[in-house]
């Protein structure tokens, strides 16, 4: 999976992030960034399984997103110390570390034990991003808190 970046890497960065732009993929993100604090499988499945639904069609978007992203590093279209950059893929490490507390249990419940295996294993391959995740895990179990927090003081 290693490669040292070159150009074509920098110009499919700039394109996945054409992508991000477009009007639907950023209420997606919105979404899942904002509002989505799922607690648990069930959660989860609850919106998979709510197919048409808006909150459906942004779960499977930005999952589709980000794991097409990533296909493209474990192929090795891509550079991985390019692509997990912060500033490229910051996102993709909010998303997994949202289910990763509960991504063996989710696994079972959609009786898929690849569900998120391509993000996992670009996360995973690096020291770096290793480190980056349990930066991001606390990061997060910081912010869903405060978000806990906030509903409760409603």
């Amino acid at each position: 999976m290693a490669k040292k970046p070159t150009a074509t890497d920098a110009q499919l960065i700039l394109q996945l992030y054409d992508l991000r732009r477009e009007a639907e993929m950023r209420k997606a993100r919105n979404w899942w960034f904002v509002q989505f604090w799922p607690k648990g499988a069930d959660d989860f499945m609850k919106i998979a399984f709510t197919p048409g639904s808006p909150e459906n069609n942004w779960l499977r978007q930005v999952h589709g997103y980000w794991s097409m992203a990533a296909s493209f590093v474990l192929h090795g279209a891509l550079s991985a110390d390019l692509f997990l950059q912060p500033a490229v893929s910051g996102e993709m490490f909010i998303m997994f570390a949202k289910v990763h507390p509960f991504l063996k249990e989710l696994r079972e419940k959609a009786g898929d034990p690849e569900m998120f295996g391509v993000i996992e294993k670009v996360i995973m391959s690096s020291k770096y991003g290793r480190e980056r995740f349990k930066f991001m895990l606390k990061r997060v179990e910081m912010m869903r808190e405060r978000m806990a927090g906030a509903k409760a003081a409603d």
